[in-house]
């Protein structure tokens, strides 16, 4: 079997999983840094609703890119 060279780890075994300050990626808000999205509401739950827009997708003339009927849904690929 060949030798498999490794660096030195980034950490110990038994360090924490958590560093404090460090917040999570499950914490509430940020939306309104998130280009192409627009807070509508909370739902019943007080979870944030929001609407896309094509600028979440593209930064490429997004105006463009929205549908032509304002009723109509925005169905950015991701």
């Amino acid at each position: 079997m060949a030798e498999i060279r490794v660096g030195k780890p980034d950490t110990k075994p038994d360090a924490p999983a958590h560093t404090k300050g460090i917040n999570s990626g499950n914490e509430p808000g940020g939306i309104e840094a998130e280009p192409g999205l627009e807070y509508t509401g909370e739902t019943g739950a007080g979870r944030p609703q929001t609407r896309s827009y094509a600028r979440k997708s593209t930064g490429i003339n997004p105006e463009k890119r929205n549908p032509i009927d304002p009723n109509s849904p925005n169905l950015p690929p991701a």
